[in-house]
Formats: C-alpha cells, sequence, structure tokens
C-alpha cells in the first residue's frame, strides 16, 4: 500500500526541498499514510515538521487546539472540517504548507450520515486554500485508505505546481 504512494510522495519531496517549503499533516481515516509516504523519502527531516492522527475528539482537542466553539456549524468529515485540521496543525507548526484528511474508511459508515468510502482532503499553502471531496461507494477499509492517501498527495502535488 505504502509503495503506491511513494512516486507521488517524491515529486512532493523534491519540490519541497528545492524550495526550502515545510508541511504539517493532520489525518484521520488514511491512518497516518499521508505522513508515512512523506516520511519514507530519505533527507524527510528538511520539509516534514510533523502531524498526527487525530482520530477521536480527545486528539482533536490535545494534538490540535481545536476549541468547541470553533467547531460551531462544522460537522465531522466535511470539507470545513478538514480545512479546519489543515488550519491548526499549520499553525501549531508554522510550516508552509499542511494537509487535512477527515473521512470514513469503512467498512461501515459513519454516525454523521457518510457512506464508507468517503473522505475530505484540505491542502493549505502560499498559494490558498483548496478543498475535495473523494466518495469512492466502496466499504474496503485498506482500499478506501490507500485511495484517499493518493487523492490527498494528488491535491498537494497539484497545490505545489
Amino acid at each position: 500500500m505504502l509503495q503506491d504512494l511513494l512516486p507521488q510522495a517524491q515529486r512532493i519531496a523534491d519540490k519541497l526541498k528545492a524550495r526550502n517549503e515545510t508541511i504539517a499533516i493532520a489525518e484521520s481515516s488514511t491512518a497516518g499514510l499521508i505522513s508515512a509516504a512523506l516520511l519514507a523519502i530519505p533527507g524527510a527531516s528538511a520539509y516534514f515538521m510533523g502531524g498526527g492522527v487525530v482520530y477521536t475528539r480527545q486528539s482533536r482537542t490535545e494534538l490540535l487546539g481545536v476549541t468547541e466553539s470553533e467547531l460551531t456549524g462544522i460537522t465531522p468529515s466535511t470539507e470545513a472540517y478538514a480545512l479546519l485540521f489543515a488550519r491548526k496543525i499549520r499553525g501549531k507548526l508554522a510550516t508552509t504548507w499542511s494537509v487535512g484528511e477527515t473521512g470514513t474508511a469503512g467498512p461501515t459508515g459513519s454516525r454523521y450520515g457518510h457512506a464508507a468510502g468517503h473522505s475530505c482532503i484540505a491542502v493549505i499553502g502560499p498559494n490558498g486554500e483548496r478543498a475535495i471531496t473523494v466518495e469512492t461507494g466502496k466499504s474496503d477499509r485498506l482500499d478506501n485508505m490507500r485511495t484517499f492517501s493518493l487523492a490527498a498527495l494528488d491535491l498537494l502535488e497539484k497545490a505545489l505546481a
């Protein structure tokens, strides 16, 4: 699964290193795969400042510092929620770029009404914020995690272009 992510991660790493830019990741249903791909590239310490798997309310509060008031009007597993993750991790680690990911890998859907295979991904950088929603229509947890991670790296690579 990680092998599938390495070509994109290498291209991203090359761009970040060439520009002396940094990145931080806050991910949920990808379970650390986005971070793992970027960290698998030799020399990652030059650009990867850190991140976390934000999988519970407790981790959202403690790792990202998200307050209840910041969640007003924002439902988990939405583009707004992914953008909040990306903003928070970028601010905490003072990076050039950040990625936020939230979703439902499966095999069942979420309590917020999203089917398995639903992920929202946000990328924030010097040229602004962008977010996408991925719907695989599948309940295969591992395949969804891989697909979400590829989509996140793809969105990041496009933002870096």
